[in-house]
């Protein structure tokens, strides 16, 4: 056993809670209370153009870079989808309402966010597709893909679809 077994499975852990979470966070887009057809009229409510495009578009990412993330395969681009959309979820959804998850703030979004850059920027670890397929990403390179990528994805998006209501009626 390697004397850093206690730090992979560690990552092993976060990768596995962490990717897993939003993957069934995405699967309950699809399939929970609404579907689809649900998610897609909130995103509206909220001010999201194209809802069921958006609805689509954040279960997809949800699913797809949440199976990545606890697969540990591709790893900075896994963690750039989960910061791209804690980006818009922070913004569109939580800001507005404090810091703390019990009032519908934004910390629970900025967590996921943070564990999701630590894990990009550390590597997925031994126990990871990106360890068995030697995939590796050299010195900041996890750490800048995960933030630039995550953060300027999650920005465009907000810029692109984002019009809450107060923007969207607001004279011109």
């Amino acid at each position: 056993m390697n004397e850093l077994d206690h730090v992979n499975f560690a990552l092993l852990v976060l990768r596995l809670f962490f990717g897993v979470a939003l993957a069934a966070h995405g699967y309950n887009k699809v399939f929970g209370g609404g579907g689809l057809a649900g998610t897609a009229r909130w995103f509206g409510s909220i001010g999201m153009k194209w809802p069921n495009l958006q609805a689509r578009m954040a279960a997809g990412t949800e699913i797809g870079a949440g199976l990545l993330f606890a697969a540990g395969l591709l790893t900075p681009f896994a963690a750039a989808g989960v910061i791209g959309l804690m980006v818009v979820a922070g913004w569109s959804v939580h800001r507005n309402n404090g810091f703390f998850i019990v009032k519908s703030g934004w910390e629970f979004t900025a967590a996921f966010a943070i564990v999701a850059w630590a894990v990009g920027a550390i590597g997925a670890g031994r126990f990871s597709l990106d360890n068995a397929f030697d995939i590796t990403f050299d010195d900041w390179t996890g750490a800048l893909i995960a933030a630039l990528l995550g953060v300027g994805a999650g920005i465009a998006q907000l810029v692109v679809c984002y019009r809450p209501a107060s923007v969207a009626t607001a004279p011109s």
